[in-house]
């Protein structure tokens, strides 16, 4: 049996293709020299225990460390229980290092403690028997809440100085979240970042970042090695275009092609095969793609996801909490612009938010396919006019994203009328108060090739207090057009001023010419 993608739990390296594990945390091993505590944190899904595992083998193969991976998961369901907590700790802790560690490098008989400080005692027990310095890696931390939280950080805290012989020499504490949000875990206000912390002997937090480009190639040249089939160099660019290289991503798009769509291995995976992959994870809503959009209705996410994708977003505090959250939650890029972590993500936000717009849309997406196979995109903007002015006030009042309610009520009209053949893109304008939709057609022309017809619209709120928006918006729509080498496009104003005239007389078409002199079409709405 031949390796595949991984989508679902830790690589392991005789079954699933895998980028080098070692080489994605590379500070860490200097971290354990200085016998350091720290962090280490990501998004769910990213090789945080793939990474660790290998790190903690390796440590131990080289003959100085005894190093242990293990999850403390199971101490999910004690809640407030602390000696419950720690027990099941302790149990994992025992039972992976049966498996991972020779004979000598085991934990002794856990010796009998109360409840306050028995992961202490038992911890000190094994580190001052242990022929090795311990470096011990407790992964899904987070999975512990309350005052079993508390307890566990203070006893590492507590027998931090005893260290190496008397206390494990390293400890990475590895979750979805940075230490900041142990203290609201725990109990503690997430929002005082300068006070104590129960974990305050941290020397250094490490962000698992997402694969780079060269991964990517890497990954996906596995299984041209192993297969003999070829991931054209487009088929991989737009791979990581899509996904940004986000672990997880980039696997499930690899086995969508190979596993479900069955490509041949004789044929070339290619841009389309690409394309079709995205839209059935994006469809499907995967357990991974479901739970990150289960987070917008927290108010904490939707606190930062809503500017950004209403582009109003003009100052950022980088250290925001709101903010910090929703990028250890994988959701915004932990790079600078702000945005949505990659472009998946973008689809997977505003199919979610859109969806009571989908089901209102009783329009047959098969009307708007001219004879010719190209799409009648004057006809699409004539049919949303109507369907604004007859639903408007409805579909907007009924999105929990108050503030970008009109473009999602277009985004999802788009969405059920476009995606039955086509595409639609979205790209939003931090700060600029914009998004920029492309909708892609594919059609074949009269000598039998495949073409594209491509629409671009432009999107702006006409808000209390604001000038009309139509000079900056025909000059940002210039740019947008000149990046896609379009001649002509549309401008769509929603005027959400409290004192204008009802939505029924104030939408309206109008035309226009950009800064350069290309044709636009106005709808104001």
């Amino acid at each position: 049996m031949g390796r595949r993608f991984n989508t679902a739990g830790p690589c392991l390296p005789a079954y699933h293709y895998m980028v080098p594990a070692l080489g994605r945390l590379p500070e860490a091993p200097s971290l354990v020299d200085q016998m350091g505590y720290f962090v280490v944190h990501a998004p769910r899904q990213t090789g945080k225990t793939t990474t660790l595992r290998a790190l903690a083998e390796e440590l131990t193969a080289g003959g100085v460390y005894a190093a242990l991976h293990f999850s403390c998961e199971v101490g999910e369901a004690a809640g407030d229980d602390y000696g419950a907590a720690q027990r099941g700790v302790l149990h994992a802790m025992r039972s992976r290092a049966e498996f991972a560690l020779p004979a000598e490098l085991r934990p002794p008989s856990w010796p009998a403690a109360p409840a306050e400080n028995m992961l202490a005692e038992a911890l000190a027990a094994w580190a001052r028997v242990c022929p090795r310095p311990l470096v011990l890696f407790f992964d899904e931390i987070d999975a512990l809440r309350g005052a079993s939280l508390i307890s566990v950080l203070r006893q590492l805290r507590a027998g931090f100085n005893e260290r190496p012989g008397g206390f494990p020499a390293s400890v990475a504490l590895c979750g979805l979240r940075d230490v900041r949000d142990y203290k609201a875990a725990s109990g503690g206000d997430p929002s005082r970042l300068g006070t104590a912390s129960p974990f305050n002997i941290k020397l250094k937090s490490l962000r698992l970042g997402d694969f780079t480009a060269e991964d990517v190639r890497e990954l996906y040249g596995q299984h041209t090695a192993e297969t003999g089939q070829v991931f054209t160099p487009m088929a991989v660019d737009r791979a990581v275009e899509l996904t940004a290289g986000q672990p997880w991503l980039v696997n499930a798009l690899a086995n969508e092609i190979v596993e479900e769509l069955a490509v041949p291995p004789t044929e070339s995976i290619t841009v389309d095969h690409v394309e079709q992959a995205k839209e059935r994870l994006i469809l499907a809503r995967a357990t991974h793609l479901d739970s990150l959009a289960s987070k917008l209705v927290e108010s904490r996410v939707r606190r930062v996801v809503e500017p950004v994708l209403a582009g109003t977003l003009t100052q950022l505090d980088p250290y925001d909490d709101d903010l910090l959250y929703a990028c250890d939650l994988g959701l915004v890029a932990a790079t600078r612009p702000l945005r949505i972590a990659n472009p998946i993500y973008h689809e997977v936000i505003a199919r979610v938010l859109t969806a009571n717009v989908e089901v209102n849309v009783v329009a047959d997406p098969r009307s708007f396919v001219l004879s010719d196979g190209r799409f009648d995109f004057d006809m699409l903007l004539r049919e949303f006019a109507d369907f604004w002015r007859e639903h408007s006030d409805v579909l907007t009042a009924g999105v929990v994203y108050h503030e970008v309610a009109p473009q999602l009520v277009l985004m999802g009209y788009l969405q059920r009328v476009v995606n039955g053949g086509g595409y639609v893109e979205r790209e939003y304008g931090i700060g600029r108060g914009r998004i920029d939709l492309l909708v892609r057609w594919p059609y074949q022309s009269s000598a039998g090739t495949r073409c594209w017809q491509r629409e671009a619209i432009e999107l702006k709120v006409w808000r209390a207090g604001e000038p009309d928006p139509l000079a900056r918006g025909l000059a940002q729509l210039d740019g947008y057009l000149d990046r896609l080498g379009l001649d002509r496009g549309v401008l769509v104003v929603f005027d959400r001023r409290p004192e204008v005239a009802p939505i029924a007389d104030r939408t309206r078409f109008e035309q226009a010419s950009s800064p350069s002199g290309r044709p636009v079409t106005v709808l104001r709405a």
